[in-house]
């Protein structure tokens, strides 16, 4: 039995290579003594595991699969129930195993027998947890089957299916209140009068019109006027908040152009992020429902000007820079999920593609008009004092900083958050940014996203240890 664990499982199994070795036993008995009787016996225990080998890879049994995930997509260090239903297509029978492949994050493979016990109507169902600490797409599948043939002596594997993408957004914090909203008002309506005569000495009424309901009718002004006035029509407006998202390379991995260690120690071959990022696309996301909550619509943009998700997989729009809503919300969850790192980076294999599909040359790539230019001053000027301004920054230097410095004037409120290893670096960018009307800090990965956001509204140290960050969603005890 030793001997036939060590022989190769994926063609036969103990059964089939145990009669092969009976055969070859019986061939060489027939040789030695002379008898057709063991050498017609030795013909049929060498052929019958080959031909049930050759017949199980001719025809082979089709299986249809059905995955799905509760909830999709799910945050990070949540649950997710994933369901699997198998049902056989073909018109062969016979027992399976099967086994769903996993990366290695989630641990070990799950591993079942088709037809389960509780098959109905020819399908299997069957269900298992995941849960990822960490933000992301990943593969889930596919399934593969290894299957016999009717006399238990071969064996075939294959995959039943692709398998399916399991998109792990980055979960948000509570943020505390501050003064963001300035005079619009923290529940994020604002209302907006229609005059319709600038001359007006009243801006909140107007002279009558001919089909101005009575009820409208301003008694007090009406008195202090000597003639009829109507109250003016006011309409509710949704305030704006745009966030800028540094997403350079050389903003988040110390500026050498190298891949930082903190990079590698991410896990995610596919992925290039950091510590920093990673803090960043947390801080990206809580804000962005801290807002949502208070009614603001949400306008997302890079360092470039650009959709902040225009280089996302897993964006489900890319272009689109506008959110509004829980539907909206949502669509910057998901975006998020496997946002990374682009620009320029060492990379010196000549004449390859790096990973963001650029040709490389000379260990660079080059992508984009710079950053914090007239592109995105345009696009700020556009929605000109709609609401607070949201910059969160990996690395600025000085003459950066200089040059993001007049698009605080085009918020009601600036606010910027620099992230960074050491923030005592960036004291001289800082200060570049407070001149333009920015209210900006720098903070260390260690530092909770809501201590840094309090930050804003206290002038108080920050401490060097995060305290617990309570999620949204999560339940707190009392």
């Amino acid at each position: 039995m030793a001997l036939l664990d060590k022989l190769p499982r994926h063609l036969f199994t103990q059964r089939g290579w145990g009669m092969l070795a009976a055969g070859a036993a019986a061939l060489a008995a027939a040789q030695v003594m002379g008898r057709r009787d063991l050498l017609s016996l030795a013909v049929l225990l060498l052929v019958l595991p080959l031909v049930s080998l050759a017949g199980i890879r001719l025809v082979k049994p089709r299986f249809q699969v059905y995955r799905e995930f509760n909830p999709s997509p799910v945050e990070t260090s949540a649950p997710t129930t994933v369901r699997l239903a198998v049902a056989r297509t073909g018109a062969a029978s016979g027992r399976a195993t099967m086994e769903e492949r996993l990366p290695s994050r989630f641990g070990e493979s799950p591993v079942f027998r088709f037809p389960s016990r509780s098959a109905t109507g020819g399908t299997s169902r069957y269900e298992y947890h995941l849960r990822s600490a960490q933000r992301g797409q990943f593969l889930i599948g596919p399934v593969t089957a290894e299957f016999t043939d009717p006399f238990g002596l071969s064996l075939h594997r294959q995959a039943i299916d692709d398998g399916d993408t399991l998109t792990v957004t980055p979960a948000a914090v509570v943020l505390p209140l501050t003064g963001l909203a300035g005079a619009r008002g923290n529940d994020g309506v604002t209302a907006t009068r229609i005059r319709a005569n600038p001359s007006d000495d009243d801006v909140m009424t107007r002279e009558y019109r001919h089909g101005d309901p009575m009820r409208r009718v301003h008694w007090a002004a009406t008195a202090r006027h000597g003639s009829l006035m109507v109250r003016q029509e006011e309409s509710v407006t949704t305030p704006e908040a745009t966030i800028i998202l540094d997403q350079r390379f050389a903003a988040f991995s110390g500026g050498s152009g190298a891949v930082p260690p903190g990079i590698a120690a991410l896990d995610r071959p596919s992925m290039i992020s950091s510590e920093t990022f990673e803090w960043a696309v947390v801080a990206a996301m809580s804000i962005s429902a801290h807002l949502a909550e208070r009614n603001y619509g949400l306008r997302l943009l890079d360092a470039r000007g650009e959709p902040a998700f225009l280089r996302s997989p897993s964006a489900p729009e890319p272009e689109v820079e506008e959110y509004t809503g829980a539907s909206g919300l949502q669509s910057i969850a998901e975006s998020l999920a496997a946002i990374q790192l682009a620009g320029p980076h060492a990379r010196r294999d000549s004449g390859r593609r790096d990973i963001f599909g650029h040709r490389e040359s000379h260990g660079h790539t080059e992508s984009g008009p710079p950053p914090f230019d007239d592109t995105l001053m345009d696009k700020l000027s556009a929605h000109r004092m709609r609401g607070p301004l949201i910059a969160v920054l990996g690395r600025i230097s000085p003459l950066e900083a200089l040059s993001l410095a007049p698009a605080a004037g085009y918020g009601t409120n600036a606010f910027a958050i620099v992230i960074t290893e050491r923030p005592a670096e960036f004291e001289d960018a800082l200060e570049k940014l407070r001149q333009g009307g920015w209210r900006a800090a720098a903070v260390p990965p260690s530092v909770s996203v809501a201590g840094a956001w309090n930050q804003f509204d206290q002038d108080v140290a920050l401490p060097e240890t995060p305290a617990t960050e309570v999620r949204r969603g999560a339940e707190v005890a009392g």
